[in-house]
């Protein structure tokens, strides 16, 4: 499946794919389907990221009927079910291997510009290509982010981003401070809490929903409901979506609601958003309780639209009571002693940036994203693959990734025939 590249500033392909997850696989297949010449440019290995950038215990929050790429389904025996981080990095290589994709393993791209000639210049780490078409699959989360406030924090506080955690026993003993409340803040908060730390969270302003209701996963009232297939620009807010926090919610042992509420019934510690920090002073927004209404509030609409959909369907579903509040905060502190506290650790889910220093092409807003409809830039011959939102909401996951990856194939079909007809 891999092979190593040879330095070559002869080398040409009709169309270079960087990337070499699920996105840059999926595209691959489609290409190769069509019998167009390509190559896909991997700086690490195939689908390293899901061992990488997740922890021991993560599991999706998607059902696995949902994992569908081109050609290629979930077949387990449990579809139902959550895959954890190995068996889904297992799945998507078990992918590579249905149909031998051209994946050259340990090659980094450094740079893309417009060719003198035309088409693109692709320099890597191992020599340059030219290039018709480049499909940039990389995703969109690059940099871990950590504000930099961060750096007035004592040095006997381990600080460490989401994307480096790994499980409880490796941090420091002690209690953990989580700040961000994303799908990956409130799991780590989770998996710390279930480890039995004790854990000191500054809640964001991410919504959450149920796991399941009214006898099934939301997942698949939303499936069924059409909302993963509602293209952007159609939905509330148009293209300010793909700047939207996903909301938290978990598979674990079999899927469940991610309660904050439940977890400071238990003894985790619940501030507003985090504002800045002095030595071992941590400052918080009073904004906690605002934050836990509002997050209840997402998950009350989007049962109120699988009421409305139950009902218009005429759908047999069991009832089911609305959720009520478990713990309410009665006072909101604004300023923690992390030392005092004796907090020894800090996980940062704050998110990630982008970057695409290496991409020298004119296709960016002034915040440095890539200006898309459906992954087709205004550059002809130059397409995204798997970002969020890309198209709908399914494309930043498995559920959608096939079709985002079968519109870019035609079109990248129809520049080479637009190129052989030149």
């Amino acid at each position: 499946m891999t092979e190593r590249l040879e330095p070559s500033s002869a080398e040409h392909h009709e169309v270079v794919v960087i990337g070499g997850g699920q996105a840059g696989l999926s595209i691959s297949w489609h290409l190769t389907r069509r019998g167009i010449d390509h190559v896909v440019l991997e700086r690490d290995t195939v689908g390293h990221e899901w061992l990488d950038t997740r922890w021991d215990n993560f599991t999706l929050v998607t059902p696995n009927w949902q994992c569908a790429l081109p050609g290629y389904r979930y077949n387990g025996s449990d579809p139902d079910g959550f895959m954890p981080r190995d068996e889904v990095y297992a799945w998507l290589r078990g992918y590579a291997d249905t149909f031998d994709p051209p994946v050259r393993e340990h090659v980094e791209v450094t740079g893309v510009s417009l060719a003198g000639s035309g088409g693109f210049t692709v320099d890597t780490t191992a020599g340059a290509l030219h290039a018709d078409q480049v499909v940039v699959a990389v995703g969109g989360y690059h940099t871990p982010l950590i504000p930099r406030f961060a750096e007035k924090l004592p040095d006997s506080i381990l600080q460490l981003h989401s994307a480096r955690y790994r499980n409880a026993a490796d941090l420091p003993e002690g209690a953990v401070l989580v700040v961000g409340t994303g799908q990956s803040g409130a799991q780590i908060a989770e998996d710390l809490h279930l480890a039995g730390r004790r854990v000191h969270l500054a809640v964001g302003n991410a919504p959450r929903v149920a796991r399941f209701y009214r006898g099934r996963d939301c997942v698949a009232w939303l499936q069924d409901m059409g909302h993963y297939d509602i293209p952007i620009e159609d939905q509330p807010g148009g293209l300010g979506k793909r700047e939207n926090t996903n909301h938290y919610v978990t598979g674990r042992d079999g899927g469940r609601d991610i309660d904050l509420r439940q977890f400071a019934r238990e003894g985790m510690a619940l501030y507003g958003r985090m504002a800045h920090i002095d030595g071992s002073t941590a400052y918080f927004e009073p904004s906690l309780a605002r934050s836990l209404d509002a997050a209840d509030a997402v998950a009350d609409g989007i049962k109120d639209s699988i009421d409305a959909y139950i009902a218009r369907e005429n759908i047999s579903a069991p009832s089911e009571s609305r959720y009520v509040p478990v713990w309410r905060p009665e006072h909101e502190p604004t300023e923690v002693d992390l030392e005092a506290q004796g907090i020894t650790s800090v996980v940062w889910s704050v998110g990630f940036r982008t970057d695409y220093r290496w991409l020298h092409v004119g296709v960016f807003d002034g915040e440095g994203h890539p200006c898309h409809n459906r992954g087709v830039t205004a550059v002809p011959g130059l397409y995204f693959l798997g970002l969020p939102w890309l198209h709908t909401w399914g494309s930043g996951r498995f559920a959608a990734i096939a079709r985002d990856a079968e519109y870019v194939a035609e079109r990248i079909a129809i520049g080479d025939r637009a190129v052989a007809v030149a």
